[in-house]
């Protein structure tokens, strides 16, 4: 039996639940659905970006509203106009069997003119950003005169854009005896004050605590000197050969300007702002949806309503005016379930903000290092040999394999793996080998010094497991492990840190002896899982010996392939390796580059 089936909907939506494989209600579903299904009621829903909303309000706007009668009977409004679309066709999918049923969705960027007359041809439900609902009823293109439901999703990103006098005019040209449904991931006094003014007697449900940031989020701050933070960002962007990002700036001149430098020294990134036309708009997430583009810099404003699954990081290039505005950009990941990192670049100067934060979200930011050059080099080293490994064979190559036996005949198998590797690895190694340490000491107390492999007398202690993400694991299910085995309290293990193959964990040393005796001969699967204390304590692993059997050392996720970069490159200091490439398909203020695969 499906779950959803004990929330109460008929067996029409049942059905497309099933089409679209959903089989267990996230929490804000399994809270909103029954009371929005069974009682005429006002609701206050408070829940963070990317834990199933839509689904929470749509059911029951779709089992509640008459398909046989061509009048609006709910609004949705939405600050973007992404987000517009992306409900609107949600919605189209919930009621695929739901006959007569007419979705609509209104929003800038397009001719109001045939969506005047989609609406006058019957859209029993209407997906508005406020902007352009406002310029219909002006021009009495729309009749909302009649709804009986209205919905104000994601109305604190809607408050923030400038909308409250949007909304409230809208809002006045509804009948005072509808149902409104307000969902919001924080709760400011401007989304108060449209409760009160608007709504009756609300219900009020919150997945969470108020204002608090995800659990699948895990929160780390990189402290560097503000003239390296762009340095600091590449070298994230290295030490993470997989990611897939949005990168946050305050300023529109900001966004373009990373985007640009970035693309320049051969990252695949893409701007969002807003000085780009809805063309361009378009093709920037176009691309970053098909992953052509792997850090799209953006402003908080365009990013509003982005709903783009898998993304691994948010990187807060730069933190934003606002501390609610923080939640938002960390929602972006750890979607549906899934885990993602959200790290800020800060320098001391702001890291009074890092704690302003702490108390908003009530998570607690991990300090983290920048990686130095010789751990982004192991990891981007292993990340080459794993991409080589699991890379398909051409078989029509199979006709040239003669003369190219012929060409490396007599370089032994060693020497031929080196030569290999080096022609991809050379030049990045030389940008790196000479790199300066980024990062700053936050305060004297808190440097702490370890001998590689000693156990300290107090505080705490940072190990290596050889397991990473191609064992399945990401940082939160590798800590719910540790605990699991070790039977440690929730907060125990911390600073966990998961490469591609090996990962990093922190507990206080008052484990380490139990910890250690554990994993003696440990075994999972049939496999020696292996714990030791870390030689790089301060940071996530250091060069390591390779002590062969079940020791796999490899590089982790995230961060970009690397391409050719010419000789001014070099000296003006950006990493010259044939990882990554330009891409000279420029066009407008749109940039992105095209992603190669080794």
């Amino acid at each position: 039996m499906n779950k959803f089936e004990i929330l109460g909907l008929d067996e029409q939506l049942i059905q497309a639940v099933n089409d679209m494989g959903f089989e267990t209600p996230s929490e804000v579903q399994e809270k909103a659905i029954p009371i929005l299904l069974d009682q005429e009621t006002d609701l206050v829903a408070l829940a963070q970006t990317g834990t199933g909303k839509t689904a929470a309000f749509g059911f029951p706007l779709i089992q509640k509203i008459n398909a046989d009668s061509r009048t609006t009977q709910a609004l949705i409004l939405s600050p973007t106009r992404e987000l517009c679309l992306q409900i609107t066709n949600e919605i189209k999918n919930y009621a695929k069997y739901t006959k007569g049923l007419n979705v609509v969705a209104i929003y800038g960027g397009a001719s109001i003119t045939d969506q005047a007359k989609q609406v006058k041809r019957g859209a029993q439900i209407i997906v508005a950003t406020p902007g352009r609902m406002q310029d219909m009823i002006n021009r009495s293109l729309v009749n909302i005169t009649k709804i009986e439901y209205c919905v104000l999703d994601e109305a604190d990103e809607m408050l923030n854009m400038g909308f409250y006098e949007d909304i409230t005019s809208i809002l006045s040209h509804t009948p005072d005896e509808k149902n409104t449904w307000l969902f919001s991931a924080t709760m400011p006094k401007e989304v108060s004050t449209i409760a009160k003014k608007f709504m009756y007697k609300p219900i009020e449900i919150t997945v969470g605590a108020k204002n608090s940031g995800s659990d699948t989020v895990q929160h780390e701050y990189y402290l560097v000197s503000g003239r390296d933070r762009y340095l600091a960002l590449k070298r994230l962007a290295d030490a993470n050969p997989d990611i897939f990002s949005v990168v946050f700036c305050r300023t529109k001149r900001d966004t373009q300007n990373v985007a640009e430098k970035l693309i320049e020294d051969g990252y695949s990134a893409g701007a969002l702002h807003g000085d780009l036309s809805q063309n361009q708009r378009d093709m920037v997430m176009k691309s970053f949806r098909s992953r052509q583009i792997q850090m799209l810099v953006a402003t908080d404003v365009a990013a509003r309503g982005i709903d783009v699954d898998d993304v691994t990081h948010v990187i807060n290039y730069q933190l934003p005016d606002e501390v609610e505005t923080y939640t938002h950009r960390s929602g972006r990941t750890g979607r549906a379930g899934k885990s993602g990192i959200s790290m800020v670049i800060v320098p001391k100067s702001e890291i009074r903000k890092i704690r302003s934060i702490e108390k908003i979200i009530k998570k607690q930011f991990i300090a983290k290092k920048i990686p130095t050059n010789i751990e982004i080099c192991e990891i981007q080293l292993y990340h080459l040999a794993s991409k080589i490994k699991n890379t398909e064979i051409n078989e029509e190559i199979d006709h040239y394999l003669p003369a190219i036996n012929d060409v490396l005949s007599g370089i032994d198998r060693e020497e031929l793996i080196k030569k290999m590797v080096s022609v991809e690895f050379g030049r990045f190694f030389n940008y790196y080998k000479n790199a300066k340490d980024l990062n700053v000491v936050e305060s004297k107390e808190g440097r702490r010094s370890q001998e590689p492999g000693k156990i300290p007398t107090s505080g705490d202690v940072r190990y290596f497991i050889n397991v990473g993400e191609r064992d399945g694991y990401d940082w939160r299910s590798l800590k719910d492990f540790l605990r699991d085995t070790m039977d440690f309290g929730r907060d125990d293990v911390f600073k966990v840190d998961v490469k591609e193959s090996f990962s990093f964990f922190n507990t206080d040393v008052a484990h380490t002896e139990a910890l250690l005796g554990m994993f003696k001969d440990f075994k999972l699967d049939g496999r020696f899982i292996n714990v030791e204390i870390s030689s790089n304590p301060s940071g996530g692993g250091g060069r390591r010996r390779n002590r062969g059997g079940d020791r796999n050392r490899r590089g982790n996720s995230g961060g970009g392939d690397r391409r050719n970069r010419s000789n001014r490159d070099r000296r003006d200091g950006k990493p010259s390796s044939d990882f990554r490439r330009k891409d000279s398909s420029k066009g407008g203020s749109f940039r992105g580059g095209k992603k190669k695969r080794y």
